[in-house]
């Protein structure tokens, strides 16, 4: 009898730490995934400056990087010195126009003196209006050779013009030469040295965002119409062989798709099941890494009991 009575306990033993087990059995699984920048420069060239390691952290629009730009300030050079040659051919109308006043000035004061002789009645009108002829003339004489020598430089400065939008060019490259870090975060991965070459699009870094990391998990059809974006939920990591670790999370992303249980979670039975994957976003306390698995609880049970005994109370 006594024997009987110890089993019994056992047994009851057994089940009251399986219904905690299966009580405490979290809605949904995942990993933990983070936003990552593959940061490439944007001109090829030698990396004369690289300033990158490993786990180091990185601020926003921080210098990492600098490519060797020395034949790009030679070329600026060698359009700088064609616009000088350029602009010395430029002309002046100020001699021509010199010339013309001093005939002017001639005929200013020879018109002063028939009009003398005018008075007296030793010149006639006719010389008169001829020598007023003669300074209109000289007066559109200066505004054509003004003309003239302003078409002539408007031309040459025309042709300084495709050189400025070189330099124009050239110092953009320079300005691109420059390598800034993205985002704020950790540098995850190093693909390239000081001194080696790199081309447009080639990955130099690797760079994530630890601040906050995703959790990307899968529930099914059934749990589905009780969750909705924006929604806090209790998400949980492993603290030590025994205990759990708790975070605040919220719902960011719910698929609209169906999908196969990938291959890590749980068991056969549990793989062949379709399910929703979403998106969790955690704020990391530096405990959480990328990878690493976490379970989310969205407290649907617990509800679903209060309204139960609610509506048994009534």
């Amino acid at each position: 009898m006594k024997n009987i009575l110890n089993i019994s306990l056992v047994i009851l033993v057994f089940v009251l730490l399986s219904c905690e087990v299966k009580e405490n059995k979290s809605d949904a699984y995942g990993n933990f995934e983070a936003t990552t920048v593959m940061v490439s420069s944007e001109m090829p060239g030698k990396l004369i400056f690289l300033n990158v390691s490993e786990g180091q952290e990185l601020k926003k629009d921080m210098v990492v990087g600098v490519l060797d730009t020395t034949l790009l300030h030679k070329q600026k050079d060698v359009l700088r010195a064609s616009i000088r040659a350029i602009r010395s051919k430029r002309q002046s109308a100020r001699a021509e126009v010199d010339v013309v006043k001093e005939q002017k000035k001639h005929l200013i004061s020879e018109l002063a003196r028939l009009n003398k002789l005018f008075e007296g009645k030793a010149a006639t009108q006719k010389q008169i209006d001829d020598l007023n002829s003669q300074i209109r003339i000289a007066d559109k004489k200066i505004e054509a050779i003004k003309s003239k020598v302003k078409d002539i430089n408007f031309g040459i400065v025309n042709q300084a013009a495709p050189l400025k939008a070189q330099i124009e060019q050239i110092n953009e490259k320079i300005k691109k030469s420059v390598i800034k870090n993205p985002i704020d975060g950790q540098v995850l991965s190093v693909y390239k040295e000081q001194s080696e070459i790199t081309g447009v699009g080639m990955p130099i870094y690797k760079i994530a965002d630890l601040s906050a990391l995703e959790l990307k998990a899968y529930i099914s059809g059934a749990q589905l119409p009780h969750i909705k974006l924006n929604q806090e939920v209790e998400v949980q990591i492993d603290e030590d062989a025994s205990t759990n670790k708790s975070y605040s999370g919220k719902i960011i992303w719910i698929s609209s798709k169906a999908e196969f249980t990938p291959k890590t979670i749980q068991t056969k039975e549990e793989r062949v099941n379709q399910v929703y994957a979403i998106k969790i976003l955690v704020k990391n306390d530096g405990n959480i890494k990328i990878g690493m698995p976490g379970e989310v609880n969205f407290n649907i049970n617990k509800e679903n009991k209060g309204q139960k005994s609610s509506n048994s109370n009534e």
